[in-house]
């Protein structure tokens, strides 16, 4: 069974928020490769899906396991869709590093973002679902996930990269939109933004 086997059926899950010990901490090593593992990653790929992100961390279910999920673009738009267990990134170094700023978000800090720099390639090597070696190159967008997504089950969050000055404009941006995300979201959806009506004349 692959990867793309369990991008759809699963159940949609709350996503679990900065702050909860969870996120906070290094994952446990993915060992047993069975139907509750592939149950996991089924209810990740809806979660992910109905939280229109990119990747999904294990972690921002609420369990501690190294697996992360993606269904993400690299920097030539080629859609790429799958699993990691127990993945390490490599980054280039030298000549070959060049950094990339852009705005990052997080689905577990949801309605805020912020720029961040990262190389713009990254090589991510690990385990499929039927613990087979597996490796992938990342970029653009899709490079900056795959870091992303690591560094969540190595429990880091990328507010922990982020300037202090930098971090409380981030942590403003996301109490001002707290009110539109439900402590179950997205099994609640998002709320809309409240207009004001105006007058014309």
């Amino acid at each position: 069974m692959t990867s793309l086997d369990l991008t759809t059926g699963g159940t949609v899950l709350p996503i679990t928020r900065w702050g909860t010990p969870v996120m906070h901490a290094a994952t446990r090593p993915v060992t047993a490769f069975d139907d509750d593992l592939r149950a996991l990653v089924r209810d990740m790929f809806a979660t992910m899906a109905a939280a229109e992100g990119v990747g999904l961390a294990a972690t921002q279910v609420g369990i501690d396991l190294a697996v992360f999920v993606y269904d993400c673009p690299d920097a030539d738009d080629r859609r790429h869709t799958g699993v990691f267990c127990n993945p390490r990134v490599t980054l280039p170094s030298g000549r070959d590093r060049r950094l990339e700023s852009a705005d990052e978000g997080c689905l577990s800090y949801p309605g805020a973002w912020a720029p961040l720099s990262r190389p713009d390639q990254a090589l991510c090597q690990g385990q499929d679902l039927d613990g087979r070696d597996v490796e992938l190159v990342g970029t653009g967008l899709l490079a900056r996930c795959l870091q992303h997504e690591t560094d969540h089950l190595n429990g880091t969050v990328f507010g922990d990269r982020l300037p202090g000055r930098i971090r409380k404009k981030l942590t403003a941006q996301h109490e001002s939109m707290a009110d539109r995300y439900p402590a179950d979201w997205p099994v609640s959806p998002r709320r809309p933004v409240e207009t004001t009506p105006t007058s014309a004349g």
